[in-house]
């Protein structure tokens, strides 16, 4: 190597083979980093890594496959997207939900204390701020409500203090109501968008729980996943918070009739018993603005088009029960479903 020429940049994107961390491995590919994609392939698929990215199966939660993992590939930059993402179900797979989504984060932040890691890319949730606090702003004092939020919100403040103790630097990221191209739409817990895509492609009614009047702010992926890839080249974002998707909420009747028109199927609701969950949630995107210059969100409409294509072309997916839900008071009837 030449006096001129410098090292490619060494990524690691756990989750890769999932929804967003697939894109997120594609926009640092683009950006010239050699990316090794982890995941466990449980919510993932192998056929969504990059061609030119090292896939390795395996769980955040082994650490000493954890460790070998960090000696071999020596990694600058860490952006650590896997988890379990489901809000509602978190308050029935409680240990589920901290043995995954902290104590493999604790696995990965430690390896990249140990190894000098350059900057810890973390992506967290608005469910970290709860209930009613919209628009949701950064600076908002977090209350979560469930335990997927607590989890979150755990690991932003592990972060944290591993700034303060070890000086890693780090970026989090608080991303809300992603949908795309790759999304999981078998998934019958999480992913409203993918949920009602799959409803229609095998024929079912679409599930909506409650009235279907609470809101949400649908984020299109390339709203997201470029920003993320994006962030630690910008000093500005070190050691910060964000928040990052769309900015206009609709209901989920809303929504409901905007994936009929994207994919040309008339559907009918099914209105489910109301559950336990945050009604209004859509946050303040004007730091992001501020820090990474983002363009203005794709409208709903759009994406629904981009993901509705995507989505004829691999049809519908069968999506497995929870394998070991943890607590069945109060869990939704239609999860119990075979």
């Amino acid at each position: 190597m030449s006096g001129t020429e410098t090292a490619m940049p060494n990524s690691l994107v756990t989750g890769g083979a999932g929804f967003l961390g697939a894109h997120v491995a594609t926009h640092l590919l683009g950006k010239g980093h050699s990316v090794v994609v982890l995941d466990d392939l449980s919510g993932g698929f192998e056929e969504n890594v990059p061609a030119e990215a090292v896939f390795v199966q395996g769980s955040v939660n082994d650490a000493e496959f954890i460790s070998k993992l960090f000696d071999e590939h020596r990694f600058d930059y860490v952006f650590h997207l896997a988890a379990y993402a489901a809000e509602g179900l978190s308050h029935f797979i409680r240990r589920f939900n901290y043995a995954n989504n902290v104590l493999g984060s604790m696995t990965l932040i430690n390896e990249a204390v140990k190894h000098d890691v350059r900057c810890f890319v973390f992506t967290s949730s608005i469910a970290v701020y709860g209930a009613e606090q919209t628009p949701m702003r950064e600076d908002t004092t977090p209350q979560p409500e469930d335990p997927y939020g607590i989890a979150k919100l755990a690991v932003e403040q592990d972060l944290k203090a591993a700034k303060r103790m070890f000086d890693l630097d780090h970026i989090i990221f608080r991303p809300h109501n992603v949908y795309g191209e790759y999304q999981n739409i078998g998934d019958r817990y999480r992913n409203v968008v993918g949920i009602f895509m799959n409803q229609l492609m095998s024929g079912e009614p679409l599930t909506v729980f409650g009235d279907g009047d609470q809101t949400r702010a649908f984020s299109y992926v390339d709203d997201v996943a470029p920003c993320i890839a994006a962030s630690i080249e910008i000093p500005d974002a070190h050691n910060e918070v964000f928040n990052v998707g769309a900015d206009r909420p609709f209901t989920v009747n809303e929504l409901a009739q905007s994936v009929m028109e994207a994919m040309g199927i008339e559907g009918e609701l099914r209105h489910l018993e109301a559950r336990n969950e945050v009604v209004n949630a859509f946050s303040d995107h004007s730091k992001a603005r501020r820090v990474f210059g983002t363009n203005e969100p794709v409208p709903l409409q759009e994406g629904l088009n981009r993901m509705a294509a995507w989505a004829k072309q691999v049809g519908p997916r069968r999506g497995e029960k929870f394998g070991d839900i943890e607590l069945t008071k109060g869990l939704p009837p239609v999860w119990l479903e075979g």
